[in-house]
C-alpha cells in the first residue's frame, strides 16, 4: 500500500474512532415499584456518564435499600430535598409489592433508603449542605466511622470511592467526578427548585424527635434544590426536583445552563399539568423531557393511562418528545438530548 492510500485509511480510521467517541450515549434507568411502569412512589433514577461515573438521585421509597440488586456501583448520590419521599423514610417491602397505585413499603428508619445507599456504595454525598451533613450522621451510624469530607484530585473527585464521603454543597455550588483514566468529569450544580424541605420526623432521633412532635413540627434542612448536569458527551440534564414555576428556570436552567433534555418532577402539590407545561414551553425550551414523580399509577402495560393527569401533561407539551420513566427501562440519550434507544 502506498503512503498516500496508507494516509488515507488512518485518516478514516480516525474520523470513525472519534464519531464512535462522541456517539456514547448516557445512560438512564427509573428505579421504580413495578418493572415497565410509571407509580405513584416512584422517584429513584440512576444516570451512568459514558465514561462509567454513576449517578444516583432521589432514592425514595422504591428501592429496598442499600442491597437492592438494581443499584449495581453507586458513586454519587444526589437529593433534591428532605421530604421524606425523596431522602426514603420507607422503603419497598419487596418489589412488585403492592400495587401501582399504593406500592407496599416498611419503615427504613432510622437510617432512610439514601443513608443505606450511601453507606453501602461507598458513594459521594453531594447535596444542600444541611442535608449531607445528616445524611452522613446516618452513614457514620451505620458504619460506625465518621464521614469526612471527599478528597479531590486536583478539581475533580476521583470515582470509585473508598469509603462514602461529604460532598455538600450550596445552591449554584459545582462539583465533578471523574474515573480514573478519563478526559473529562461530569459535573453536577445545584439549581433552585420553589419547594418545602423539612424531613421526616421518623428520621429524627430523641429528645430532638419528642419535642417537635408536640407541635407537630419539623426541621428543614437548608432549602430544596434541583441540578443541572453536564456529561462528557455534551448531555445536559436538568433535574428539577419538587418545584413550582419560577423565573430561574428561564434564566439560570436555560439561558445560562443551556440544560436540553428536563427531568421533569409532576408531583401535584407543586405544579398542575398546565403550569409544568408551560415551564417546559416557556421556560425550559428543552429538546426533550423525561416525565417523573407523578404521584399516580399513570401506566398500565408501559402506556399512559389517557385520564391520567401524566397524559394531561404530555398533551400540553408542544414541539418536543415526552418520554415516561418507566421503571427498570433503560433509555440513552446521546449529547443532543435525542433518545437513542429505549424510549
Amino acid at each position: 500500500m502506498g503512503k498516500s492510500a496508507l494516509r488515507r485509511v488512518l485518516l478514516i480510521a480516525l474520523a470513525f474512532g472519534c464519531s464512535s467517541a462522541m456517539a456514547q450515549n448516557v445512560k438512564i434507568t427509573p428505579l421504580g415499584s413495578h418493572a415497565g411502569e410509571l407509580c405513584d412512589r416512584d422517584r429513584a433514577t440512576l444516570f451512568e456518564d459514558p465514561t462509567g461515573v454513576r449517578i444516583l438521585y432521589d432514592a425514595g421509597h422504591t428501592v429496598t435499600g442499600g442491597d437492592d440488586a438494581r443499584l449495581g456501583d453507586v458513586h454519587v448520590v444526589l437529593l433534591s430535598h428532605a421530604h421524606g419521599d425523596h431522602m426514603g423514610e420507607r422503603k419497598m417491602k419487596a418489589l412488585e409489592a403492592g400495587t401501582c397505585d399504593r406500592p407496599e413499603t416498611v419503615s427504613a428508619a432510622p437510617n432512610s433508603t439514601t443513608g443505606e445507599i450511601a453507606a453501602a456504595k461507598n458513594a459521594a454525598i453531594m447535596m444542600i449542605a444541611p442535608m449531607a451533613a445528616f445524611i452522613g450522621k446516618k452513614v457514620e451510624t451505620i458504619r460506625g466511622k465518621p464521614t469526612g469530607a471527599c478528597a479531590q484530585t486536583g478539581p475533580d473527585i476521583a470515582v470509585p470511592l473508598p469509603a462514602p464521603c461529604l460532598a455538600a454543597v450550596q445552591l449554584g455550588g459545582m462539583r465533578s467526578f471523574r474515573t480514573a483514566g478519563a478526559s473529562r468529569a461530569v459535573e453536577i450544580t445545584t439549581v433552585t427548585a420553589a419547594h418545602d424541605s423539612t424531613v421526616a420526623r421518623e428520621l429524627l432521633t430523641d429528645p430532638e424527635r419528642r419535642n417537635l412532635d408536640a407541635d407537630n413540627v419539623s426541621l428543614t434542612l437548608g432549602p430544596s434544590s434541583g441540578y443541572v448536569i453536564q456529561f462528557t458527551n455534551g448531555l445536559k440534564i436538568y433535574l428539577s426536583g419538587d418545584t413550582g414555576l419560577h423565573a430561574e428556570m428561564k434564566s439560570v436552567v436555560n439561558e445560562f445552563h443551556k440544560a436540553n433534555l428536563a427531568f421533569l418532577n409532576l408531583g401535584p402539590n407543586a405544579v398542575t399539568g398546565f403550569s409544568a407545561a408551560y415551564a417546559v414551553n416557556e421556560f425550559l425550551k428543552p429538546a426533550a423531557v423525561i416525565v417523573t414523580h407523578v404521584n399516580e399509577g399513570a401506566t398500565a402495560g408501559g402506556k399512559v393511562k389517557p385520564d391520567s393527569r401524566t397524559a394531561a401533561f404530555m398533551n400540553l407539551v408542544k414541539g418536543r418528545p415526552v418520554h415516561l420513566a418507566l421503571s427498570g427501562r433503560t433509555m440513552e440519550f446521546d449529547g443532543s438530548a435525542k433518545c437513542v434507544a429505549g424510549c
